[in-house]
């Protein structure tokens, strides 16, 4: 498949941003981390259990499907990433160019950010963010105004994009994509789940609004089926990156849909005593997942029962909190 996109498919944006002043840069950098996974799956995790009505007439459906739209974005991600097996731009490369003003302690973090491997396109980062603050805004409804949550959503979304051309590990290119992708999935996951909006139906109970009926587990399922496909795309062309991004995907999804089956769509919020042990857990074992990456099979074991956790915890809460009063 390689080919299908450019290794070289820059339009001058490096010039542009080779005139930028350092500190402008160093900013970007920051802001990349907006559109981290770990923190983009914490962020959806902790809204899952602990919005309330007054964000989204049914928030546990709200949360679950934003989480469910996310893990198809990152599912497309890998897909596209596999399939067209496009190079970063040499920037991504070492040796980093590291502002001789920074600190020491800030030098490292620095050097992170601008160095990457993997493939370009698309980016994850513009994808993934795109997704989750684009979902964030449709299905918690009742949070500010609608125009408040699209132009912060949007806002950024751009940021983000903008952030990996600036510290040059994509192309302008592959930011764009990534942004058509992370919306092209949230549309795609919401009408799955059964969302009046996109469907162009009205829901059962216009007095809880759009969130009132959904169903995120065909959305989990899709992310599972899409991740299978990467992962064999992966495998054909030896991609070994791609593999374990796929087989992720295969387990986020699949285990999405299996916590789904444990949960009614109306429990109330969790606990914070519950919250925060089961955020220790569940975070344990999504690290764990990426550092044993060298064996998929306890990375998928790992995966798998940690969103199974996050998805049916509050479900468990009630079990779990008397537990912890015994």
């Amino acid at each position: 498949m390689t080919g299908l996109v450019a290794a070289e498919r820059g339009i001058g944006e490096f010039a542009v941003v080779d005139a930028l002043p350092e500190a402008v840069v160093v900013a970007f950098a920051a802001v990349t981390h907006l559109a981290d996974p770990w923190l983009l799956f914490a962020m959806l995790a902790v809204g899952y259990w602990f919005a309330s009505e007054g964000v989204a007439g049914s928030p546990r459906r709200a949360g679950a499907t934003a989480i469910a739209a996310v893990t198809c974005a990152y599912a497309a991600t890998a897909l596209g990433k596999a399939w067209f097996a496009a190079p970063r731009p040499p920037g991504a490369m070492p040796p980093a160019d590291v502002p001789t003003w920074l600190p020491a302690l800030l030098s490292g973090w620095y050097e992170a950010q601008v160095l990457s491997d993997g493939f370009g396109f698309p980016s994850g980062h513009a994808t993934g963010g795109a997704a989750a603050y684009l979902a964030l805004a449709l299905l918690y409804d009742r949070l500010w105004t609608d125009r408040a949550r699209y132009l912060a959503a949007g806002a950024v979304a751009v940021a983000v994009a903008a952030s990996r051309v600036v510290i040059e590990v994509h192309y302008l290119v592959d930011v764009l994509a990534g942004l058509l992708v992370g919306a092209g999935t949230v549309a795609v996951a919401l009408r799955l789940a059964g969302d009046p909006r996109v469907r162009g139906s009205p829901g059962t109970d216009a007095a809880a609004g759009p969130t009132a009926d959904l169903n995120p587990a065909p959305a989990f399922a899709l992310a599972a089926v899409v991740s299978a496909g990467a992962l064999a795309v992966a495998v054909a062309g030896g991609h070994t990156g791609e593999v374990v991004e796929a087989g992720i995907g295969i387990a986020t999804g699949a285990g999405g849909a299996i916590g789904w089956r444990f949960v009614d769509g109306e429990e109330p919020s969790v606990p914070p005593r519950v919250a925060v042990p089961a955020l220790a857990v569940t975070g344990g074992l999504w690290v764990g997942a990426y550092a044993l990456a060298g064996t998929l099979p306890v990375t998928l074991v790992a995966t798998t029962a940690a969103v199974v956790a996050v998805v049916a915890l509050p479900a468990l809460s009630g079990r779990i909190e008397r537990s912890l009063a015994e």
